[in-house]
């Protein structure tokens, strides 16, 4: 069995050598491997790092891109490249042990295309395990996952979900969105965690996890716009019973004054509505415009032991 390990590179210099020799030193006597290195425009010197591994090791491919995409947009620009039966996607920061590779890969049958690790004591920070278990709990109403399953960025793919996946052009790509769009087979894995990373810090900001959540509301589903269906809805009957309160009150009590607070009110819940569902709707044709627009899913800039065609390409 061949094993691609797909590693989305950012601002790694002081780890990423360290962690694709220990790959191959825990794995190589055990499996067919290859290490793809995507370098998502770091600013340390990390893609000299990779470009240099890759140059000296044939088993390590290299793929810098021409800007920061987004770790979603560069495991995926690893998944076009790799070429093993199985993909495991980890992270540069070595609190995925390379060791646990093998728990992942064994848990692999026939009867799953995917395996997600899950940690019984996640060490991460407590802003980054928030925005985990809200990506998470949204994932349960979005995507219909199992409450059970932890969307882990650390995780085992075989290549008939591969080549599904990389078949995915759009410029805003949900890794699980797409697992979830092409299988039901998928399982779990227990895995240790370590509790800190050996070099620097997450580059994961709140920016960047507010866009990696409009990308699994807006691309991977139309709830958004049933939510804001309904609300119109809920809000239009609310209306309508406002309106015959209003009306047999007037009818009761002739003397009775006129309701411009109320009229103020509701003028404004209704505009709140009617702005958010006009919101909606521009946020999914502005994504459709840039799609058709040619907006890139990623740019390659340079690449190492790609195929003859690619190979250091400025």
């Amino acid at each position: 069995m061949k094993i691609s390990l797909v590693i989305p590179v950012y601002n790694s210099a002081n780890t990423i050598e360290a962690l694709v020799f220990d790959l191959h030193k825990e794995l190589s006597s055990s499996f067919e491997i290859e290490v793809v290195l995507v370098d998502d425009a770091s600013s340390d010197g990390s893609a000299e790092k990779c470009f240099n591994i890759a140059k000296g090791h044939a088993w390590v491919r290299f793929i810098q891109l021409s800007r920061n995409f987004g770790e979603h947009n560069a495991v995926m620009a690893g998944l076009n490249q790799c070429q093993g039966d199985v993909a495991v996607i980890l992270d540069d920061d070595f609190q995925n042990p390379p060791a646990e590779v093998i728990k992942l890969v064994k848990a692999l049958d026939d009867d799953l295309d995917v395996v997600y690790s899950f940690y019984s004591d996640k060490r991460h920070s407590f802003f980054r395990n928030l925005g985990s278990r809200f990506t998470n709990g949204v994932a349960n109403l979005m995507l219909e996952k199992p409450k059970s399953l932890y969307l882990s960025s650390f995780k085992a793919i075989n290549r008939f979900t591969i080549d599904q996946i990389i078949k995915y052009q759009g410029p805003f790509p949900y890794i699980d969105g797409l697992i979830f769009r092409v299988t039901g087979r998928y399982g779990r894995v227990l895995v240790d965690h370590h509790a800190s990373r050996r070099s620097g810090g997450s580059g994961y900001t709140f920016g960047k996890l507010i866009s990696l959540w409009m990308n699994m509301f807006m691309n991977f589903s139309i709830l958004p716009l049933r939510i804001s269906s309904f609300a119109g809805l809920l809000f239009s009957v609310v209306g309508l019973l406002g309106a015959l309160v209003f009306f047999i009150e007037r009818m009761r009590d002739p003397n009775l004054p006129l309701g411009w607070a109320s009229l103020i009110i509701s003028l404004f819940i209704i505009s709140g509505v009617q702005l958010f569902a006009l919101g909606m709707m521009g946020e999914y044709l502005g994504r459709l415009f840039l799609k058709d627009s040619g907006k890139p899913q990623f740019t390659i800039r340079r690449t190492v032991n790609c195929g003859e065609s690619s190979d250091d390409v400025e």
